[in-house]
């Protein structure tokens, strides 16, 4: 169980020294921590604006510690504001609400210090402010027994048993080898998580290809293929019925084909890009065209599946074929000049060591992926759960997205070096005729059919204004729009829920700021504009199809399939 020692009367004596430590400490910790190393740090210039920020710095810390002398708690008279410190407890004594203090003034001096040191370039700066983020959100005495006054009260109140289950949840997570963010138990998938009514019809040793039962006595003649990303599981647009995008589509009279992506173990650590493209999204596509008997579908692609499935159409074009009538991505990056801040754990030495890891066979565990990934939110997805779960020993509520969070997916390393080199190192797709991809070389300009890109204004993944660059790439009329809220809850947003906003602009923009300058706001979900938009390229309506599959491609199995459940 996490725990640190009540500081000691030096420090206590000298609160600036402490700081200071505080901070220096950090900028070692950084020179240490980044992935791949990092150049030296430039010697700290005796400018003004330092001599000031730690005249500032000493002054708080001095009129804080004059406080506690007093025996008052707010000595400062500091508002805090922080959830991590707003129980009552941290306020009752001048002792607890000393350490409260103190730390946000350090982790506010440290946040100011990378602004005012002199970098070599912004790139360099912002990814220090990250990882110096996440040094301070380790370092919050709300993680820490000795100095959490919450754990003790609720320590007190429970006689002990508080720190016993702590200890149990401690022991389980680390038996998971991950923190349990949500009640595991109160999910399965195929029981209350991706039951929308289909079939499995076709796989190959990387996919399954589901066709959803129609839920109308007519559909559109066009299908709607759907490429989710292959770094998670599909399920994320097929929650539960109340908030499955999968089954909204399917009832507004739109047949729906949707790729499952296999959960990679070691037999399949030697695929690559290219295998990823041929065995997905192009065999995909042909699946469903035959099967629908229309010559074109509508795709859809979100984040990574956005970017394969683009990449698979350039393939697809340069070859002399024309599968897909409109093409929606959503969250998607194309152009990686902000390939938002997981770009802080794709730096040239991290890549390069990647592919001499696994570049040539191997697996990028999925482990690594989930953490990777809550550590970009680390308060939200990490420190609340140690705070929670292990120091005071509760449970965390049933939560489906969290649960579908905790279920990683392995890659392979080929194919995880190939990306990560290409796309967030490189930046290579933009670029027309640079990437060979399936014996063509990469066009994103070839893709000229009519295409609704969407984006969430908080992404931390992919930044809104890094997908808005996708207009300038692709080759056809193309229609943005912005939701509200980030990667996952701006796109999982149900019109019936009437919650969030979204932003539409059809004017022309030179850029994005411009766009979002003449954009308007509309109340609700996006969801009901985008299948207006897909219903002008889905065809007239038809009976639906009683049965699924084809002769060729008869049913295998009901969804959500095999390749969902495998755990990584």
């Amino acid at each position: 169980m996490p725990g640190n020692p009540r500081p000691d009367a030096a420090v206590l004596q000298n609160p600036f020294e402490a700081g200071r430590a505080f901070a220096q400490g950090l900028m070692d910790l950084m020179l240490r921590q980044q992935p791949g190393g990092a150049a030296p740090l430039p010697q700290m210039p005796a400018n003004e604006a330092i001599a000031s920020l730690q005249k500032e710095f000493a002054e708080r810390h001095a009129a804080l510690w004059q406080g506690m002398l007093a025996g008052g708690a707010n000595g400062a008279g500091m508002e805090v504001k922080d959830r991590r410190f707003s129980a009552p407890e941290w306020g009752q004594s001048p002792y607890y609400d000393y350490l409260r203090q103190a730390y946000l003034i350090n982790a506010e001096f440290s946040e100011r210090l990378v602004e005012t040191l002199p970098m070599a370039d912004e790139a360099a700066r912002e990814r220090l402010k990250f990882f110096t983020r996440q040094f301070i959100d380790a370092l919050a005495p709300s993680n820490f027994c000795a100095t959490n006054p919450e754990f003790i009260q609720t320590a007190l109140e429970t006689r002990g048993a508080s720190i016993a289950a702590g200890l149990q949840n401690l022991l389980a997570d680390v038996g998971k080898g991950r923190i349990s963010m949500t009640d595991e138990a109160a999910f399965e998938v195929g029981r209350n998580l991706a039951t929308t009514p289909g079939q499995v019809i076709h796989e190959n040793e990387l996919i399954q290809l589901i066709q959803y039962a129609p839920a109308t006595p007519q559909v559109r003649e066009r299908p709607l293929l759907i490429v989710p990303p292959c770094i998670n599981k599909f399920y994320i647009l097929d929650l539960q019925p109340e908030n499955s995008f999968v089954r909204y589509i399917v009832e507004q009279g739109i047949t729906v084909f949707l790729v499952s992506w296999r959960n990679p173990q070691a037999g399949l650590g030697h695929l690559g890009w290219d295998d990823y493209l041929e065995q997905g999204p192009l065999q995909a596509l042909e699946v469903a065209r035959q099967v629908s008997g229309s010559e074109q579908v509508n795709a859809l692609g979100f984040c990574v599946g956005g970017t394969l499935l683009s990449a698979a159409l350039s393939v697809a074009k340069a070859r002399g074929a024309d599968p897909v009538a409109s093409l929606t991505l959503l969250t998607t990056l194309l152009d990686f000049s902000d390939g938002g801040e997981i770009v802080h754990y794709a730096d040239e030495a991290a890549v390069a060591a990647r592919e001499k890891a696994i570049g040539g066979g191997g697996l990028l565990r999925g482990a690594e992926l989930a953490a990777a990934f809550s550590s970009l939110r680390a308060n939200d997805l990490v420190w609340q759960y140690v705070v929670g779960n292990y120091l005071k020993g509760g449970k965390p509520p049933a939560f489906d997205l969290l649960y579908w969070n905790a279920d990683s997916t392995n890659l392979p390393g080929p194919f995880a070096a190939w990306y990560l080199r290409n796309l967030y190192v490189d930046n290579a797709l933009r670029v027309p005729g640079r990437l060979e991809m399936c014996g063509t070389t990469a066009d994103l300009g070839r893709l000229d059919m009519p295409a609704y890109v969407y984006a969430s204004r908080e992404d931390h993944i992919v930044p809104w204004k890094s997908a808005y660059l996708s207009r300038g790439l692709l080759g056809g009329e193309t229609t943005f729009v912005m939701g509200a809220s980030g990667h996952i809850a701006g796109v999982v947003n149900p019109p019936a829920k009437g919650k969030r906003s979204h932003w539409r602009n059809d004017a022309e923009a030179a850029d994005a700021d411009e766009w979002l300058a003449g954009a308007s706001e509309h109340k609700g979900s996006w969801w009901p504009h985008w299948i207006d938009w897909l219903k002008g390229h889905a065809g007239a309506e038809r009976p639906a199809s009683k049965k699924p599959g084809s002769r060729r491609h008869k049913p295998i199995e009901a969804a959500p399939g095999r390749y969902v459940r495998e755990k990584a």
